[in-house]
């Protein structure tokens, strides 16, 4: 079926018959795998007599040749489907496999935001990404490593055509009020020695229309107004990964307090900020030298931190 998609991905009409003839089948299986496809994959396929079978949008696929040979430093894997990336590259690390190394597909069936939230996961629309890191030194190493993530995905998504991509404290990307990118970190080992961590990121990309999401989202696609590379975009995000991670690592995340504050798009802002069933009100002042977020609540300042804290905008904002 993905030998067919392969020969379709152009844009361009195909004869049932040239297409029966490059698979070795009969017009007939032809038809079969298209319907697959749309079934399967969600694509739509025009069909018209007299000229064939065409993508209603061309398609450019995940590339690990090409993807490999501009960012040589980690290996790839890439997968036509996963459950997710990140439940991948956790597999791989318990099967012995060394870091680092990045896991790549082209759709998700169970792709997961933080909080157990589901991520939409549409076939070669988006880009599903799970970079693997040994980490020893315990888990001072990881302190604002989410925050640090962000900064990287901040800036690839600046270097192709979103210049007014920000951050929101802990983990997403928004462009205004719309989110474009989130992170999920997950670490397995022992936090206070040697562990692995999996970045894992979500960024849409060609995504225009997701009925499932549940919130205000946007698209590299629909702020700029143009497809995007996907091999493109996966090497420039490992490029400003390597680059922010390395100085993480040399100096801790405080280095980085400052560059990440100044782009936090809700610096200021009134917000309520929501563990489990309990809600916190206050006015983002901004962050700590770990990543904590600091909140004047009461007239009194305070800090928090944590994998399960949620931020919302109030409504007095």
């Amino acid at each position: 079926m993905l030998t067919l998609l392969n020969l379709l991905k152009d844009g361009r009409f195909h004869s049932g018959q040239d297409l029966g003839v490059a698979l070795g089948i009969s017009r007939s299986a032809v038809w079969k795998q298209l319907q697959q496809l749309e079934a399967e994959l969600g694509l739509s396929i025009h069909k018209v007599r007299g000229r064939g079978y065409q993508l209603s949008t061309p398609l450019t696929l995940l590339d690990p040749l090409e993807i490999t040979r501009k960012m040589p430093q980690w290996p790839v894997r890439v997968f036509d489907s996963v459950d997710s990336t990140n439940a991948e590259a956790l597999r791989s690390i318990s099967d012995g496999a060394a870091a680092p190394f990045l896991v790549l597909a082209e759709r998700q069936l169970a792709g997961r935001g933080r909080r157990g939230r589901k991520w939409v996961s549409p076939f070669a629309e988006n880009l599903y990404y799970s970079l693997v890191l040994r980490i020893e030194g315990g888990m001072r190493q990881l302190e604002g490593l989410s925050l640090v993530v962000g900064l990287a995905v901040m800036q690839a998504l600046r270097n192709t055509g979103v210049p007014n991509a920000g951050l929101k404290w802990p983990n997403d990307v928004l462009v205004g009020n719309k989110k474009i990118a989130g992170i999920l970190l997950e670490l397995v080992g022992d936090p206070a020695d040697v562990c692995h961590v999996v970045l894992g990121i979500g960024i849409n990309v060609n995504m225009q229309v997701a009925d499932e999401v549940d919130q205000q989202w946007t698209s590299i696609k629909l702020e700029s107004g143009k497809a995007c590379d996907r091999n493109a975009l996966v090497v420039e995000l490992s490029n400003q990964l390597k680059t922010y991670i390395h100085k993480h690592q040399l100096n801790g995340f405080a280095s980085l307090q400052a560059e990440w504050a100044e782009n936090h798009l809700w610096q200021g802002r009134s917000v309520s900020l929501i563990a489990g069933n309990s809600r916190i009100d206050g006015i983002v002042l901004g962050i700590d030298n770990q990543g904590g977020l600091r909140l004047i609540v009461d007239g009194v300042e305070k800090a928090f931190s944590g994998g399960e804290l949620s931020l919302r905008l109030r409504d007095d904002s």
